[in-house]
């Protein structure tokens, strides 16, 4: 009963911490509209608009209203999905839900690529430490943390779809369209995750019960496998939770070089035609994701290391 108790009290505390958070997010998306120069109005239409249109818009983003009211009617306007693209006067909710399939499809190869890759990369330096495998896999990581994505993705097209045509160049086309994106999205992840295994790692094998278990005579695969691999990653799973929420912001880029029909590829878009209200609930989206999967990635931490709930 105590253990429930506990848990349903470090749920409660997580949850609670949302709300400032989540208000603090939907100001700053708000006020993205009043960071440019100019009226918002006469910025989307052009000055030389008709009267009746750019009467239309302001009603539209409620910019005849108090800024408090503004804020009011945006909210509102959110909850009850009533936030319309200036162009396709479609909700922009229905939109976002439409792109989202590609985007979280784009996060999973990424996530996927970076996890198996860094885990037994991480694994692979600690137990051979100092040796060539070591400095080799450190290498790569270094390597990946350096490339930026807005680099390596025209790399890898000029590579593997131009010189060496493998992959598609750009677009959903199947499987095949989904590794170069991945890959360069997953990169920076896999080279962190793996520096991060390597160093937890190498602190598992430094403690008494890995010693212990060699003493006994278990065979070094069980040891690695069922000590050190299993306790080396709780730090490994709390960085990896949050960095998938940055995979998000980073698909913005990725999506953009691969012509990816995604979220970021949306918000690129929505930027150039100057269209606000999707540009803030594309913004807000992702933050609020970004926000949840942290959360998730605090319950995971919880229910894997059940000190945590207790402080």
């Amino acid at each position: 009963m105590l253990y429930f108790t506990h848990v349903k009290s470090f749920v409660l505390r997580r949850l609670f911490l949302l709300v400032p958070i989540l208000i603090g997010i939907s100001i700053i998306v708000f006020s993205l509209m009043y960071f440019i120069p100019g009226d918002p109005v006469d910025i989307i239409l052009g000055e030389n608009a008709l009267t009746q249109d750019k009467t239309f818009l302001r009603a539209m983003l409620h910019l005849d209203q108090s800024l408090p009211m503004q804020y009011v009617g945006f909210l509102k306007d959110l909850f009850q999905g009533n936030l319309l693209s200036i162009y396709s006067k479609e909700n922009v909710w229905t939109e976002i839900l439409n792109r989202f399939p590609a985007t979280l499809e784009l996060a999973i190869w990424a996530m996927a690529f970076a996890i198996l890759c860094s885990i037994p990369l991480g694994i692979l330096s600690a137990v051979k430490r100092g040796s060539f495998w070591d400095q080799s896999s450190m290498f790569i990581s270094l390597l990946g943390i350096s490339m930026p994505n807005f680099w390596l993705g025209p790399l890898l097209i000029i590579l593997f779809a131009y010189k060496i045509p493998l992959f598609p160049v750009s677009d959903n086309e199947g499987f095949l369209s989904v590794i170069l994106p991945a890959i360069t999205l997953g990169t920076a992840m896999m080279a962190l995750l793996s520096r991060l295994t390597r160093t937890s790692a190498l602190e598992v094998l430094n403690e008494d019960y890995i010693r212990t278990a060699r003493a006994k005579g278990v065979q070094e695969k069980w040891v690695l496998f069922k000590h050190v691999l299993r306790n080396a990653l709780i730090p490994v799973i709390t960085i990896a939770g949050i960095q998938t929420g940055a995979l998000l912001s980073g698909a913005i880029i990725t999506e953009t070089v691969f012509d990816w029909p995604g979220i970021g590829t949306l918000l690129v878009e929505s930027i150039q035609m100057r269209n606000y209200p999707m540009v803030q609930s594309c913004v807000l989206f992702i933050a609020i994701t970004y926000v949840l999967i942290n959360l998730a990635t605090d319950l995971l931490y919880g229910w894997i290391d059940p000190r945590i709930r207790l402080q």
